[in-house]
């Protein structure tokens, strides 16, 4: 299988050597995303809250770009930099992905690029029966 790069405008463009996403076949491997703002590139970090929220919309706008949503999603890794933030990374991807939720991994990390809270990767399937 050839795979395809996934890029879009509404998410943050790449800040280093790697593509928004990759798609092979129906499989979407979302890089790790950070509360950057996409239109300037700036962080959207006024609290962990609005940061977590910036991540979720980063990650929808990439979703969409490769034909999905994050529905679609069987595997996030989120990494934070204060793990006291872990209910309300819970609270906010519930408002981003329906049940059943996916396989997760949280993390909590000594820093993150550009000194920011969050960030989330994630694995789509798209075309699930």
């Amino acid at each position: 299988m050839s795979k395809t790069i996934i890029e879009t405008d509404q998410a943050p463009s790449a800040i280093g050597t790697y593509s928004q996403a990759v798609k092979v076949g129906d499989t979407v491997y979302i890089s790790g995303q950070v509360p950057l703002d996409p239109a300037t590139m700036e962080p959207d970090d006024a609290s962990f809250e609005v940061a977590a929220k910036r991540v979720f919309n980063n990650l929808k706008a990439i979703a969409e770009a490769a034909g999905g949503s994050l529905d679609d999603a069987v595997k996030l890794n989120i990494s934070m930099t204060d793990l006291s933030n872990f209910a309300t990374v819970n609270e906010i991807m519930a408002q981003f992905i329906n049940e059943p939720y996916p396989a997760r991994a949280a993390v909590g990390v000594a820093s993150l690029p550009k000194d920011l809270p969050v960030e989330i990767e994630a694995i789509l399937v798209l075309n699930q029966d």
